[in-house]
């Protein structure tokens, strides 16, 4: 049976030397601020509906195509938070 190494002992024999600025520029290139593009950072809470399902498949075309020519909004979430912002501010449970 072959000797077992720890991890850090695995790790300590990898070759070629890993380059620690390209490993912190990937480890940290994905947590930059997505705020930077003047998007407003809310928070967000889950929440479970039914639709009709002409309304869903619609929906999830829309999405798709939208995303295929790069258009802003393009996901379901974005798509229904749009829609429904108006309806909420004309009734006057959002300011």
């Amino acid at each position: 049976m072959v000797d077992r190494r720890t991890l850090a002992d695995g790790l300590k024999a990898t070759p070629p030397p890993i380059d620690a600025g390209k490993e912190r520029d990937f480890v940290y290139a994905s947590k930059e601020p997505a705020a930077a593009s003047g998007a407003v950072t809310l928070s967000r809470i889950p929440i479970s509906t039914r639709v009709r399902a002409d309304f869903a498949i619609a929906l999830k075309r829309a999405s798709l195509e939208r995303q295929l020519k790069a258009i802003e909004p393009h996901t379901l979430q974005d798509i229904l938070e749009e829609a429904i912002e108006p309806w909420l501010k004309a009734n006057g449970y959002l300011s």
